[in-house]
């Protein structure tokens, strides 16, 4: 079977790209959260240096299930892996996805590499997958990853209480925000005039 949603694609900006996430990409991605050490973020899903090779092999499970695609995002200028995203929860029926299970090494942060990547994988998943809706989720406790996904333009919808149980035990309320595909042009001209002002 084949899920064509899922098939490996290389996206290119200017500051950076989203090519497809491999095993190879272990040490790599160790370097990227060892950058400000993320994973003592409680609230974020960030892999530990020992968890690394595991977070990865669980997103490429995903991928051959049809339900992800994964990739590593590289920085042209330097042509080092500064972090990973995905496309989560693909409901190709619904023609719907969710972008998640974001990092970026610290010193790439406020950068404008998020901005071009998400612009990236908006551009693909509108455009290209013809999808009318993409969802994002975060903690309600990441206030930086709720801001940041505020300031893209997508409109919260929900709060889901108690959603899920994180590995020290706490619950995660989960923010859900979306992006409808008749909202897409306005965000795409939002975040040009964004990226414009940081040119790579």
């Amino acid at each position: 079977m084949t899920f064509p949603w899922s098939e490996p694609v290389t996206l290119t900006g200017n500051r950076v790209t989203l090519r497809p996430l491999s095993i190879n990409d272990t040490d790599a991605l160790v370097a990227a959260a060892s950058d400000g050490k993320l994973w003592e973020l409680w609230y974020t899903g960030v892999p530990t240096p020992e968890g690394t090779r595991d977070y990865i092999e669980g997103a490429l499970r995903d991928v051959q299930a049809g339900t992800a695609n994964a990739f590593a995002i590289v920085e042209n200028k330097s042509g080092k892996v500064v972090g990973s995203t995905r496309f989560l929860n693909i409901a190709f029926a619904d023609r719907r996805l969710e972008i998640g299970a974001t990092f970026y090494a610290q010193s790439v942060q406020r950068s404008g590499i998020n901005t071009e990547a998400k612009f990236l994988l908006l551009r693909h998943a509108f455009e290209t997958l013809q999808c009318i809706a993409v969802e994002f989720r975060t903690h309600w406790h990441n206030r930086q990853s709720r801001n940041a996904i505020a300031r893209l333009g997508a409109k919260q919808d929900a709060i889901l209480r108690n959603h899920k149980i994180m590995p020290d035990g706490t619950y995660r309320d989960t923010v859900v925000f979306s992006i409808i595909e008749n909202e897409w042009p306005a965000v795409k001209s939002n975040l040009n005039f964004m990226m414009s002002r940081h040119p790579a």
